[in-house]
């Protein structure tokens, strides 16, 4: 929940929910890095604090895939936490408590493990 609204915290996860100054940021740093960066500017985890609504707002990917689709990856992924509390999972420095989320998610209420 955005805290200070009290609504669902929305990610972008299409192109067209990404702003304008994201998209801008990240084009003029690879304007300017080139080939020399070792990450994709949305990768960065910020040196800052950031609220966890900064956080979900944050695009690792926005750019078209081999197959010319275009597609977005959110830097951070919000969980929520069995005691109520929302997380943002960094999708690389956290991938493998990711994984485990998305493993807790597919076991009905008896413990089973469901496949779809």
């Amino acid at each position: 929940m955005d805290k200070q609204t009290n609504d669902p915290i929305k990610q972008p996860t299409q192109p067209e929910d990404v702003s304008p100054e994201q998209k801008k940021e990240i084009k003029q740093e690879m304007r300017e890095g080139g080939k020399h960066l070792t990450v994709n500017p949305g990768d960065r985890i910020s040196d800052e604090p950031q609220s966890i609504e900064e956080k979900a707002q944050q695009v690792a990917v926005d750019a078209a895939d081999v197959t010319g689709d275009h597609i977005t990856v959110p830097t951070y992924f919000v969980v929520d936490e069995p005691d109520g509390e929302q997380t943002a999972l960094h999708h690389v420095k956290d991938a493998d408590e990711i994984s485990d989320v998305i493993r807790q998610a597919r076991v009905d209420e008896n413990g089973n493990r469901v496949w779809s």
